[in-house]
């Protein structure tokens, strides 16, 4: 019989790289890859738990399901699932909930479909999770997120990751550059590379095998893949080194995302990150240097225990004066088994709210800044098939989004653009050098 399964993603690229992989897994086995609300016979749900609005995300995402599917056999993998099984397996609905280990062997606990009374848990301590299991997305005709390393030997007060995922480690050089051969096959045209801690490639079996410049290095050698994208990079791991390849390479885009999480060393060493704000700003000054046009995106946390409001404008005008793209903005919540959340100094909510709002705002204005130093020069676009009130997205090597009205023969297809002008809603509007593009 061939069954259907339906897929959902909570999270990071990461989890998106490693849902993939399980869904081929199940076309392997003779299922149908269906939408979510296409009735599914399997529901699986890939979990984040890195703030508390994911978990409950989790609880709505079961009940969608089930609303559209009553009979349908729900399992639940990821974060969530591993740092809070009990929990879930108590979800009704839910008939088996697999932890970090077991998750790519989702299939095998699945002897029938047959809804369960009561949930089954697989779940190891997360200290015996050491394989390195290789994924990458695929589905999105433009580009590919690729699973380069995973786990996390950081010890930042904020954060479950190394809790749900366990300690660093890595795929090696080789099977990487043989996945990323694969994609380019396959008529991608854009790899992101992806991991909790990329910087920190390299580690096989507990010991430092290879370091992340030494990957940079084979995969810009990948015939078949116009571009390949650093999704995020720790700013103590962006080596001089990784940022004057970067400038002169074939493949890799001036585009780097890099944590700072708070702009005052008070709050950093309450993080424990492992560096000060001097390092950021040396980071960002040497790779506008040598990419004057190089985009650079910042993850920053508002509402960190101790932060009091000084902490805060220190961070604004930190960021407000740095030389800077846009911003991800994470509100801080207390996540459980964390050196945070036993803290003295906790903030209100409405101030988190209001500090969340003032780092917006400012992303919204850098983000504006940035596209209006692009007006007037060109850049490749590679455009996506997203269609959306008769228009569609491209983003240019170093991510300016550029809208254009939808047509199917760009979908996919890089065009060097001229940038025009910033349009109302923040977007780039660009004319194709050989056509207009209209908008």
């Amino acid at each position: 019989m061939n069954k259907r399964v339906a897929f959902y993603t909570l999270g990071c690229k990461l989890n998106y790289s490693e849902t993939s992989t399980i869904g081929r897994q199940f076309q392997d086995a003779g299922f149908s890859t269906v939408e979510f609300t296409d009735k599914a016979d399997v529901y699986v749900i890939n979990t984040c738990s890195v703030t508390e609005n994911a978990d409950k995300k989790c609880r709505k995402v079961v009940k969608e399901a089930l609303k559209y599917s009553p009979n349908a056999y729900i399992a639940i993998v990821g974060c969530y699932a591993q740092l809070k099984p009990k929990e879930i397996s108590e979800i009704e609905g839910v008939d088996v909930v697999l932890g970090a280990a077991e998750k790519f062997q989702l299939l095998e606990h699945i002897q029938d479909l047959t809804k369960k009374p009561k949930a089954e848990i697989f779940n190891k301590p997360i200290e015996e999770t050491n394989e390195f299991v290789a994924s990458y997305s695929f589905g999105d005709r433009t580009r590919t997120f690729l699973k380069v390393q995973d786990g996390c030997d950081y010890s930042c007060t904020f954060c479950t990751i190394p809790l749900a995922r366990g300690e660093s480690r890595s795929d090696t050089i080789e099977n990487i550059v043989k996945q990323a051969r694969e994609i380019a096959n396959s008529g991608i045209k854009e790899i992101v590379l992806t991991g909790v801690n990329i910087g920190d490639f390299g580690i096989r079996n507990g010991k430092r095998e290879d370091k992340f410049i030494d990957l940079v290095k084979a995969l810009d050698e990948v015939e078949g893949i116009d571009r390949i994208r650093i999704s995020s990079i720790e700013p103590n791991l962006l080596s001089s080194e990784i940022i004057e390849f970067v400038a002169q390479s074939k493949r890799f885009v001036p585009h780097f995302h890099m944590p700072l999480q708070s702009g005052s060393n008070k709050i950093l060493s309450l993080m424990r990150r492992r560096y000060k704000r001097e390092l950021y700003i040396e980071r960002v000054q040497e790779i506008k240097r040598i990419m004057p046009d190089c985009c650079i995106g910042v993850d920053v946390i508002v509402g960190f225990p101790g932060e009091m409001r000084d902490d805060f404008l220190d961070t604004y005008n930190f960021l407000n004066e740095l030389n800077i793209s846009y911003l991800h903005v994470f509100t801080y919540s207390e996540r459980e088994n964390t050196p945070a959340a036993e803290m003295d100094g906790s903030v209100p909510g409405s101030q988190r709210a209001d500090r969340s709002k003032m780092l917006h705002i400012l992303s919204d204005k850098k983000r504006r800044a940035f596209y209006e130093t692009q007006i007037g020069k060109t850049g490749e676009v590679l455009f996506e098939g997203d269609l959306k009130e008769g228009f569609m997205h491209g983003f240019s090597k170093n991510y300016v989004k550029v809208k254009a009205q939808y047509d199917p023969l760009l979908v996919n297809e890089i065009k060097t653009v001229k940038f025009e002008y910033v349009l109302p809603d923040g977007e780039m509007h660009g004319e194709e050098v050989t056509e207009v593009l209209t908008h």
